[in-house]
């Protein structure tokens, strides 16, 4: 389950409690992730079924993520189909998570 970034829903912490329907393990993510980016995170924040889901998204995909109001925006799935891969948008997710851009590079040829 690719996220227009590249980053990997299926392996996020997140998306597995909310999967999981673990409320204890929210309410733990939500403590560390609120010490890791300096950000007052509650468990009803993090919920999320993926990405690119029609269903529950976190609060900042849902309403801050400007990777994915802009691939939505060029109605595209990913990052790389854009024909600007490898934006400035991007960098934060690249060094939080350098196989996110291994995953987008790969798509990319893939569909060339």
């Amino acid at each position: 389950m690719l996220a227009p970034c590249g980053l990997d829903c299926s392996t996020c912490e997140a998306y597995l409690a909310t999967q999981a329907e673990d409320n204890k393990k929210l309410e733990i993510i939500a403590r560390k992730w609120s010490k890791q980016f300096d950000a007052p995170i509650q468990p009803k924040h993090i919920i999320c079924d993926g990405c690119r889901s029609n269903g529950r998204r976190c609060y900042y995909c849902q309403e801050m993520c400007e990777i994915i109001n802009c691939v939505n925006s060029k109605k595209l799935a990913t990052c790389a189909e854009c024909g600007n891969f490898y934006c400035d948008l991007l960098v934060p997710i690249f060094k939080h998570e350098p196989e996110a851009k291994i995953r987008l590079k790969n798509r990319k040829e893939s569909k060339q």
